[in-house]
């Protein structure tokens, strides 16, 4: 057993989470239930948060996803090196599945930045790797609290020499069933050939 490690888009390195304050225990190994993510000890329960998608409109985390998998990622648009490469990989995996079983897993972006990611920008940034993608924003008090109830630390901006900056956050995706509960997480080092797997295995499981 272990301590949940995390990786951020603050220096694009993978770090352990110092303090983690109600956070989940996960196995390293094996699942005995043939998922190959971390399998978490005390599973996530989906906050019934309410945010606005890239059209402007509401969404609830839980009454507005209609499929029985949804999978849950905080990034942002302008992060150098986690976000995208996370954001392939899953879009990856899921081509690998069948039509039928890709139709039953929804992706939820959550924007970690929500002064520069507005709906438009989301928008054409997730269509580059799925365009069945949700983006989500809020404010950032809101998308840090539904962060913490999920497990995945939300940091403040760090400046560049550039003058922009940058948005450290967990790079982990959180596997939610019908139930709203993730038992479930990929590092931001999965596999394809393991998310599509777990993916799939889900689905199974939430029919």
């Amino acid at each position: 057993m272990a301590l949940l490690a995390l990786a951020g888009c603050s220096g694009g390195k993978d770090k352990e989470q110092a303090d983690n304050p109600g956070g989940a225990i996960i196995r390293t190994t094996g699942d005995p239930n043939g998922l190959r993510g971390a399998t978490l000890d005390r599973p996530y329960t989906l906050p019934t948060a309410t945010l606005t998608d890239t059209g402007g409109n509401q969404f609830n985390l839980v009454t507005s996803t209609k499929k029985p998998v949804t999978l849950v990622f905080f990034g942002y648009t302008n992060c150098p090196d986690v976000c995208p490469t996370v954001m392939a990989d899953v879009a990856s995996a899921l081509t690998k599945l069948d039509e039928s079983v890709r139709g039953q897993v929804q992706l939820l972006f959550i924007t970690t930045d929500p002064s520069r990611d507005t709906g438009p920008v989301m928008r054409k940034y997730l269509d580059r790797f799925d365009p069945s993608f949700v983006g989500l924003t809020g404010s950032l008090t809101q998308i840090k609290d539904i962060a913490k109830a999920v497990g995945v630390p939300v940091e403040g901006m760090k400046k560049l020499p550039s003058g922009g900056y940058e948005v450290g956050h967990g790079a982990q995706v959180l596997g939610f069933g019908k139930n709203d509960k993730a038992n479930v997480l990929w590092l931001s080092n999965a596999a394809i050939g393991d998310l599509a797997h777990d993916f799939g295995k889900l689905v199974e499981d939430n029919q």
